[in-house]
C-alpha cells in the first residue's frame, strides 16, 4: 500500500461479516509472554476493507471512555516512567537516529497497529496515552493513524475526538514507508512486525522507519525454543536485526510493566534492496 488507507467514520460503519475478531492478550500481571507465540490464525497477505462490527456509537460509553483516557493521560504524564522515556528520546543517541530518519522532513506520521480495546483494558489505554503525549511533546510527530480489528464504533469515535484517524483498511502491517514514519506497535503479534519489515525491506524503505515495539533481541533469545515453522513466520525480524540499532526502554515501575515491558526503539541502516524475497535474504546476509 503506497499511501495511508482511508479513515472510517465511526458513526457510519458497516458490518464486515468475513472478519473474525480475536482479542489479543492484554494481561495486567507481570507474567512475561513469549513474543513468538501467535495469538490468532496467520494474517492474510493482502489488505482488506474493515469497519467496526457494531453499528452505533453509545454516547454514555463514549463519555465514560473519554474520562478514562483523560485520567490515564494525566497519570502517565507525571509518572517517572514517562519522564525517563523523555530523557531517553532527548538523548544524543536517539535524537541523532531520529534526525537521520527525518532528513529534510519536518515531521513523521505515526501509525499505531494492534492497540487492542481501549474501553476494556488499561494497558491499551496506557499505550494510546503514551502515543498522544509524545505527539503533544514533540513537534516532529505528525498525524496519528490507528488500527485494530477489535475496535468498536464507540472506541473509534473516541479516537477521532482525541485527534486520531481510524483506518478503514486492515493493512496487515504492510504499509510502505514512502516518507518518515513511526510505527507504534507495543506487544503486537510477531507476524505483524514481520509483514511490516518484509514490505519495506524488499523495496529499500527501512531507513524511513522508526519502530517502537517488541525487542528484536528478545525474539532472537526465544527463537531457539520453537520449531522452524513458528520461527519462519518471523524470518524477516531475524534478517533485519542484523541492520538494526535497538534501544531498550525502562519501565521503571510495576505500574507500567504490563503495558510496556520488553519494548524498544528500533532504527534501521539505509540498505537499498530490490527484487524477490530471495535477493532480499542474500543482500541482508552480506551486510
Amino acid at each position: 500500500m503506497e499511501a495511508s488507507a482511508k479513515t472510517v467514520s465511526a458513526r457510519n460503519g458497516s458490518v464486515n461479516e468475513d472478519w473474525t475478531v480475536v482479542v489479543p492478550r492484554r494481561g495486567r500481571g507481570r507474567k512475561r509472554t513469549n513474543p513468538l507465540v501467535q495469538t490468532r490464525e496467520p494474517l492474510p497477505q493482502k489488505p482488506i476493507p474493515w469497519s467496526p462490527t457494531d453499528f452505533e456509537v453509545n454516547s454514555l460509553r463514549e463519555s465514560k471512555l473519554m474520562q478514562k483516557m483523560e485520567l490515564c493521560m494525566k497519570k502517565l504524564e507525571t509518572s517517572q516512567f514517562f519522564l525517563t522515556l523523555l530523557d531517553q528520546i532527548e538523548s544524543q543517541e536517539i535524537s541523532n537516529n531520529l534526525q537521520k530518519v527525518l532528513g529534510s522532513d519536518s515531521n513523521m506520521q505515526m501509525v499505531i497497529y494492534g492497540i487492542g480495546s481501549i474501553e476494556s483494558y488499561e494497558n491499551p489505554r496506557l499505550q494510546l496515552s503514551l502515543a498522544l503525549l509524545l505527539k503533544r511533546k514533540f513537534t516532529w510527530i505528525g498525524g496519528i493513524e490507528v488500527f485494530d480489528p477489535v475496535l468498536s464504533s464507540t472506541e473509534s469515535q473516541v479516537l477521532e475526538v482525541l485527534g486520531c484517524s481510524v483506518l478503514s483498511i486492515d493493512e496487515q502491517g504492510r504499509r510502505k514507508a514512502q516518507k518518515p514514519t513511526m510505527f507504534f506497535m507495543p506487544h503486537c503479534e510477531a507476524e505483524l512486525y514481520d509483514n511490516l519489515l518484509e514490505e519495506n525491506l524488499r523495496v529499500g524503505l527501512l531507513k524511513n522507519i522508526v519502530l517502537f515495539g517488541n525487542s528484536f533481541d528478545n525474539y532472537e533469545q526465544y527463537a531457539s525454543q520453537f520449531k522452524n515453522s513458528v520461527v519462519a513466520l518471523s524470518r524477516h525480524i531475524f534478517l533485519v536485526s542484523k541492520v538494526t540499532d535497538e534501544f531498550k526502554i525502562k519501565t521503571v515501575s510495576d505500574d507500567y510493566y504490563g503495558a510496556f515491558h520488553d519494548s524498544s526503539w528500533h532504527f534501521f541502516s539505509p540498505a537499498v534492496v530490490l527484487g524477490s524475497q530471495s535477493s532480499t535474504v542474500d543482500c541482508i546476509s552480506e551486510i
